[in-house]
């Protein structure tokens, strides 16, 4: 990870080595790389970034109604209501990394991102724009991610 913060000129992670914190660290990462346009992300980094922003979400709306998918890396259930307990759940959001992050920060509007078929939502409660984009608190004076006005 330390490599990756050094090609972008960012500091060094000098933080614990618990996962949270290495997610978020990853996550800010994947969000230089896009911002400078200079590296692409390897797997691992991309993997915990996505995690981090699905414990964020998960986190913020708490439950087992809906479950959001982002393969390969994670899965999660959160917001509150009639939960499944077996078999595919009724309320799924599925979409890639890329679409994740961008969601997640900001940077792509939900409803834009179903239009373009970014993001496949099946059922009532698989609507995520009342909860996106997440709050996120900036780490050591990296980028904290977009705010709901940098859709696009």
């Amino acid at each position: 990870m330390n490599e990756q913060l050094a090609a972008l000129g960012l500091p060094a992670h000098t933080g614990a080595d618990e996962s949270a914190e290495l997610r978020r660290a990853a996550m800010d990462i994947v969000l230089a790389c896009i911002e400078t346009g200079k590296a692409e992300p390897p797997r691992p980094v991309v993997k915990g970034a996505v995690r981090f922003l699905l414990d964020r979400l998960a986190e913020l709306a708490p439950g087992r109604s809906v479950e959001v998918r982002v393969p390969p890396y994670a899965a999660v259930q959160c917001i509150d209501g009639p939960h499944h307990t077996r078999g595919t759940p009724p309320n799924v959001v599925e979409m890639d990394a890329a679409a994740w992050i961008a969601l997640a920060t900001g940077r792509l509007a939900w409803a834009d991102a179903v239009a373009d078929g970014r993001v496949r939502a099946s059922g009532a409660r698989a609507d995520l724009s009342d909860h996106l984009p997440l709050p996120l608190e900036p780490l050591d004076g990296l980028p904290a991610g977009g705010d709901a006005s940098e859709t696009g």
